[in-house]
């Protein structure tokens, strides 16, 4: 039996989880990215932000949608308030946070909790101190009081029809420290009625090792009362603390999307949702909804205006992506071989990466998934300009529109679109030409005028325009549309909706070799195209001219 026909009759790999029946059968999804995520650094949400966020995670499942506290700001108060009549939630309930009562306080006449009542939610989240250390330093009062506060101020929810959620904070350096009084803590909330007693890794300095038996123990000390975990990534363990703590017997995973955060963030929905469920076959989210992850978490990157990280695991564009062609090669005949699940489950898709590393197997894949038909000779030349124009500073991975052009030329396609005869670009620098920025902070003066005067053929007709701009490259997109004109309707529809520069040779200094990669996107797809030279402008007419030709392809 020859090697293939031995590797065409082995079964493919068993990807089914692997469930132990110590393990709880199912994990509530409290996700708190509208609260603990907000105060990650370069997130600003407005009220509209929040109720879109909330919305997008109530479409992934999760069961509880932590909103804040609803009297920290007029935004979060408002935020609650539309939220009672805006916000249709059909699988997640939605949370109100707060705090104990102060010290030496009354439940009843505490503001904070006052609050909470008011909120018009059906439950609540508070924290309280779980740490003697804080009790005494931060708080500066007793113990006994420390426990009083916990217990009167679940006492006081639970009398007003809430259903009460316990943040024990510090939970994990307070138990490693005294661990009786961080019990007497847990119990003051537990015989007043909490519906759940979270365990928050506030400092996220624990490992995985301490919290499995610290949470078993806590477990087993509250018999069938719901244990939660909350997990901070501090020392890059939250999701596998987390794995730990429902390893001990946590039923509910308090977590953020995408594992924003403060500091270096919470543990990520992203990546335990899915090693829950698929890997240790424990029920989070309602049948079918692990499939919209992918997108959810790249709706809510959106929303909170920050890049979608490519190397997040699961969900992240780089997740399945492949590179090297023996990994190619491989896919080609079992995906299995070097994809730990079937994308799909998670609502991504396995990606064939092209560069200098690639072989044969990858640019065949790339060409059959647009469509291009590459004879043997064909495929030869795009392989060896692909490997020329990488060692000049192309980069066709973040590029996919440029390498597809590359690969129809290759057969003789060619886009029927114009000619460059000449662009200039004039920049004249003239301090107090914008009246309202006459000179900044560190004194510089400001006021540039940028204009670009293209010359262009399209059939017989040469046609010469000028633009202005903010910028050397806003002008010659501008002189390139005014010139162009209705000729080429779908340059009506394109606009750039990114723009990037990259330094290549840094000892290049002011005349390094740049690469130039432009986002582009006629309302329907977005595309990438990409330029490279020593002069910004020309690498940017390098990915204009490709941002337009691709849109032209896609008519």
């Amino acid at each position: 039996m020859s090697v293939a026909e031995n590797d065409s009759a082995m079964p493919p790999v068993d990807r089914s989880p692997r469930y132990d029946p110590s393990w709880p059968a199912a994990v509530d999804v409290f996700d708190t990215t509208l609260r603990d995520g907000a105060q990650f650094e370069g997130i600003s949400l407005t009220v509209e932000d929040k109720l879109a966020v909330a919305e997008a995670l109530d479409d992934l499942g999760v069961h509880w949608i932590e909103g804040g506290y609803p009297g920290a700001n007029p935004k979060d108060e408002e935020f609650f308030r539309r939220a009672a009549t805006e916000l249709n939630l059909r699988n997640a309930t939605l949370v109100a946070f707060g705090s104990t009562r102060k010290p030496l306080g009354r439940s009843d006449d505490d503001p904070t909790l006052r609050t909470l009542v008011q909120a018009g939610v059906s439950t609540a989240c508070i924290v309280g101190k779980g740490w003697d250390y804080h009790v005494l330093e931060a708080l500066r009062t007793t113990l006994e009081e420390g426990e009083a506060m916990v217990g009167e101020s679940v006492a006081f929810l639970k009398a007003q029809g809430l259903r009460v959620f316990f943040d024990c904070e510090h939970f994990f350096d307070g138990y490693k420290r005294n661990p009786e009084f961080t019990l007497r803590v847990l119990e003051a909330a537990a015989t007043n009625g909490a519906d759940c007693l979270v365990l928050c890794d506030t400092n996220g300095g624990s490992l995985p090792h301490e919290v499995e038996p610290i949470v078993r123990d806590v477990v087993r000390h509250f018999g069938g009362l719901q244990i939660g975990i909350h997990t901070q990534n501090d020392t890059g363990c939250a999701v596998p603390n987390a794995l730990a703590a429902v390893i001990g017997g946590a039923t509910q995973v308090q977590v953020t999307m995408n594992g924003y955060g403060e500091r270096t963030g919470n543990c990520d929905l992203v990546q335990l949702i899915p090693n829950l469920t698929l890997k240790m076959g424990i029920r989070t989210l309602p049948a079918g909804h692990l499939g919209r992850l992918t997108e959810i978490s790249r709706r809510v990157a959106e929303l909170v205006n920050l890049p979608h990280q490519n190397q997040l695991p699961y969900v992240g564009q780089s997740a399945f992506a492949h590179k090297a062609g023996l990994h190619t090669s491989a896919i080609a005949r079992r995906p299995d071989s070097y994809e730990h699940i079937d994308p799909a489950q998670v609502g991504n898709g396995t990606r064939f990466l092209v560069s200098d590393l690639s072989g044969r197997a990858t640019m065949e894949f790339k060409a059959k998934e647009w469509g291009i038909e590459l004879d043997g000779k064909q495929l030869g030349v795009v392989l060896d300009q692909l490997k020329q124009l990488e060692s000049a500073g192309y980069h066709f991975e973040t590029a996919d529109a440029s390498l597809e052009l590359l690969m129809r030329r290759a057969t003789g396609w060619r886009p029927e679109s114009f000619e460059l005869e000449s662009f200039r670009v004039s920049v004249e620098h003239r301090p107090g030409v914008t009246s309202e920025l006459v000179e900044n902070p560190l004194g510089h003066a400001q006021g540039i005028e940028t204009e670009c005067t293209i010359k262009l053929r399209v059939g017989g007709d040469r046609l010469i325009a000028t633009g202005e701009g903010n910028g050397p490259v806003n002008a010659l997109d501008a002189a390139m549309r005014a010139a162009l004109g209705d000729r080429l309707p779908a340059l009506q529809r394109l606009s750039l909706s990114d723009y990037k520069v990259r330094v290549l040779n840094t000892e290049g200094g002011t005349g390094a070799v740049v690469r130039v990669l432009i986002e582009s996107t006629n309302g329907v797809r977005k595309w990438t195209t990409m330029g490279v030279s020593e002069n910004i402008i020309e690498a940017s007419w390098q990915a204009l001219v490709d941002a337009l030709d691709y849109a032209l392809l896609l008519g």
